[in-house]
């Protein structure tokens, strides 16, 4: 492999063919021009009578140059040159965060407040978990969507962008009414299970308690123990909340969230649970996150690569078309050339 500057060619040994046309010309045999012409022309003796024209006198020296030319970009596109760009550096953590969100009926409960004017309880997550998603760039990030079902949204990644693009077009509903809590944290394990990295984290935010799925949230939770998986777990919800018509309307309070259940999950884990009643603490919930499980800015880097190959192989192209048009070009401007120079032809 060499390089020039930015540029290097894969198989620079093919440059060694640059000479070979020269050597064949030099090892072969010349041509009989005495030999006889494999097609006759009946009207041959028009063009032996036409001048020639001058503007073609050097006709096989351009030729030559052009055929030159042509070869050496032949073997430039062959040698595979590339473009290496500058170094990019890429920050990794080590670090596997996968987030399950639950997508419950109840997420749609409008408790929550943002610049004086209320929101639902997935659009206060998409607010705040969307901007801890951009705080990541280092973590290999995954989401998990569950409510009567967990499913794999987004898989480990680097690309936080598309992990929090995901996050806003999620639907409230769109997994089931009911939660599965247990199902979240077993998909959660079954994802991260064989990863190399060190540091294995479930960020699971609910704001009821497991109604459905088959795995119950504690063997779930000893299981993701034994895996090193450690849980940080988030209820989300108001204290209370007002429920009724436009007219009607009553406070009651919010006693869907399985408080002791999240907590020893978290707590079997090696994580912690976290409460969010508003979006101002749901907002220091997830910073409070970014400083347990802080982003290491240890470094992978690499140069993008873009391949050459296309340009030599087009002017290679264009200069065979031209040399392949170039003999047929010369005869017509003889033709021409003869056909003014005697003048008209007189019939009479």
């Amino acid at each position: 492999m060499i390089s020039i500057a930015n540029i290097q060619f894969i198989w620079p040994w093919l440059f060694l063919l640059l000479p070979l046309p020269f050597l064949l010309r030099i090892i072969l045999p010349a041509s009989d021009k005495n030999q006889e012409q494999p097609l006759h022309v009946p009207f041959l003796e028009d063009f032996n009578s036409v001048p020639h024209n001058t503007s073609f006198i050097n006709k096989n020296k351009w030729l030559v140059i052009l055929a030159t030319i042509a070869w050496v970009c032949l073997i430039i596109a062959a040698s595979r040159p590339q473009w290496i760009g500058e170094r990019v550096d890429i920050p990794v953590s080590g670090r596997d965060l996968m987030m399950a969100v639950d997508l419950s009926g109840s997420m749609a409960a409008e408790d929550f407040e943002i610049n004086g004017q209320t929101i639902n309880r997935l659009q206060a997550v998409k607010l705040v978990a969307g901007e801890f998603i951009k705080r990541r760039e280092g973590d290999r990030i995954g989401l998990i969507l569950f409510g009567q079902q967990a499913y794999l949204q987004t898989p480990l990644t680097f690309d936080t962008k598309t992990v929090n693009t995901m996050l806003q077009e999620s639907l409230i509903g769109i997994a089931g009414k009911m939660t599965a809590i247990g199902d979240a944290i077993g998909l959660a394990i079954k994802r991260l299970s064989g990863k190399s990295a060190e540091k294995q984290v479930l960020i699971l935010l609910t704001d009821g308690e497991n109604t459905a799925g088959e795995v119950p949230p504690i063997k779930a939770a000893e299981l993701a123990a034994s895996q090193n998986l450690k849980i940080y777990t988030i209820g989300i919800g108001a204290a209370s909340r007002e429920v009724g018509s436009f007219f009607f309307k009553q406070t009651v309070k919010n006693n869907e969230i399985d408080e002791k259940t999240l907590t020893e999950i978290a707590e079997l884990t090696g994580g912690r649970y976290f409460r969010a009643h508003n979006t101002k603490e749901l907002n220091k919930i997830y910073s409070l996150i970014d400083q347990l499980e802080p982003v290491e800015r240890e470094t992978q880097s690499f140069r993008p690569v873009m391949s050459l190959y296309m340009w030599p192989l087009s002017v290679a192209l264009i200069i065979t078309l031209c040399i392949m048009l170039i003999p047929a070009l010369s005869q017509f401007a003889n033709i021409i050339h003869g056909k003014m120079s005697r003048g008209p032809v007189n019939n009479g």
